[in-house]
């Protein structure tokens, strides 16, 4: 680490490398008119360490930048632009069960390689030679080269050690620390003590600079060498002056930030798709990736909520429980309760419903079993499932295979023991609701009130409304989209969701 600046000469250089900031966005915005919204939106905060941002502020040290600048011009737009792909795909959005060292790896891997398709490689030829070998390998192993379908890679096939730590210098451009410090601080805010989002790995990527600011610096200030760990302190004091700057206490500040840079990312997918020619194969590749990133992903148990029904169940009402009158009638009639609890309370469970599984050749069984699982999983929690309910499982190709009509969750359990599928012939949608719409008519249903049907491919829709609500779950993981009627709902799951 080279030696500390004077005060004065740190305000220089700090000054300095924001000009430099600010002609870098300017070029990137000369030259990627679309990434014209996301280049503002970074604060840019000053600090000992190297480059990188919590999606919020870019955190910089005047001696890394200019030393950049120095080597090519071209060096700092590639990294504040690596810094900007790493937000608009919201790669700083951390899990709490991430393996840190895969994802870090994973989202630089994914960067650099639109980074270089965008005419943006490797100033250092070297470098870049070898990042492109390394891609051209990955990619004969990956159909879609995010972060995602990388990091999942990365974790069923783990490079070894020395193999793992070549990549993550050849492909590290910035540090993440801040990504994790933010997620750290999230879980504390929802949870006491809680850690959210870090997994195992230091991040282990600072890089000590040596940059002449003026010829002469005798004058400074000899300090010892700053540790990573005393980095990692000012970087996470400075998140917390900022924080605490610009939070009133309501603490909605991450989920604002994802938002803001959901919709940056939507924008951005909207100008690719309507000059897409403008862009080039770059472009087009930046267009896939987004179409991935922005796909409406749902909550499956959330979505099984809609199909609830009200009944009466004996349950205690505490809502409807006046403690003042009860005591009252206990200190004025020798425990004698003025007024008792109701006995019954309306609560919102799942009573009758339809799921039609989609048997086509195309679908596994092992998959349909999962998904039967999961539905039946999040169905017998205590507050979803009523003690009887009506629920029939319909199998069907290009006709009705099999009806089967579950009671309890004792027939559901056995249902899933014995489950054989039939069918494999074409996908048809429309012998499902003819069927299901005659056992309406039949009084099969006192209130049937949604119909869920899972498949993985495109049959023929009915033309007409059902009298329910009516859902299409699509098993799919390589990020199609699928047109369905006006009055259906589309929820497009992934195998590691189901």
């Amino acid at each position: 680490m080279p030696k500390e600046l004077s005060p004065e000469k740190r305000k220089r250089a700090d000054a300095l490398a924001v000009r430099i900031l600010e002609h870098s966005r300017n070029m990137l915005i000369m030259q990627l008119r679309f990434l014209e919204q996301a280049v503002g939106l970074l604060t840019p905060v000053p600090y000992d360490g190297t480059v990188c941002t919590d999606g919020e502020s870019l955190f910089f040290d005047c001696r890394f930048v200019l030393a950049k600048f120095q080597m090519s011009e071209q060096g700092i737009s590639r990294v504040m632009l690596h810094i900007i792909l790493h937000c608009v795909f919201r790669h700083f959005i951390i899990s709490p069960s991430v393996e840190r060292r895969s994802w870090d790896l994973a989202c630089d891997i994914a960067v650099e390689q639109l980074l270089t398709e965008l005419g943006y490689p490797d100033p250092e030829p070297r470098r870049a030679s070898k990042q492109s070998a390394e891609l051209t390998k990955l990619k004969s192993d990956l159909k879609y080269m995010n972060a995602e379908k990388i990091y999942e890679y990365l974790r069923n096939s783990p490079p070894h050690e020395n193999r793992f730590a070549a990549l993550e210098e050849l492909f590290r451009e910035d540090s993440h620390e801040p990504w994790y410090i933010r997620g750290r601080k999230k879980g504390r805010s929802e949870k006491d003590g809680g850690s959210k989002g870090e997994n195992g790995g230091g991040d282990g990527d600072t890089m000590t600079v040596s940059v002449s600011v003026s010829p002469d610096d005798e004058g400074s200030d000899s300090n010892p060498e700053n540790s990573d760990s005393e980095i990692m302190n000012e970087l996470e004091q400075l998140l917390s002056d900022i924080d605490d700057g610009d939070n009133d206490g309501e603490g909605s500040g991450q989920d604002d930030l994802e938002e803001q840079w959901r919709n940056v990312s939507q924008h951005i997918q909207l100008d690719l798709e309507s000059f897409s020619k403008m862009h080039g194969k770059g472009g087009g590749s930046l267009v896939q990736s987004l179409q991935a990133v922005n796909r409406e992903r749902y909550d499956y148990s959330e979505f099984l909520r809609r199909f609830a029904v009200y009944g009466e169940e004996m349950k205690t009402d505490e809502d409807s429980f006046d403690y003042n009158f009860y005591c009252y009638g206990l200190s004025q009639y020798g425990n004698a309760a003025i007024i008792e609890p109701l006995e019954y309370s309306d609560v919102k469970r799942v009573r009758e419903f339809v799921i039609a599984i989609d048997t086509s050749g195309s679908v596994a069984g092992d998959t349909v079993q999962k998904f039967l699982q999961k539905t039946y999983n999040i169905l017998k929690q205590q507050e979803s499932f009523f003690s009887k309910v009506n629920i029939h499982i319909i199998q069907c190709d290009a006709e009705v295979q099999e009806d089967a009509k579950i009671t309890t969750t004792e027939e559901f359990d056995e249902y899933l023991k014995t489950i054989e599928l039939r069918g494999f012939g074409g996908t048809d949608f429309r012998p499902v609701f003819r069927y299901v719409n005659k056992m309406v008519e039949n009084r099969e249903f006192e209130d049937l009130r949604g119909l869920i049907y899972f498949t993985d491919g495109c049959g023929t829709f009915p033309e007409k409304q059902p009298p329910y609500s009516t859902a299409f779950v699509f098993l799919d993981d390589e990020y199609n989209n699928y047109d369905v009627p006006v009055w259906a709902i589309k929820l497009i799951l992934q195998r590691e969701e189901i």
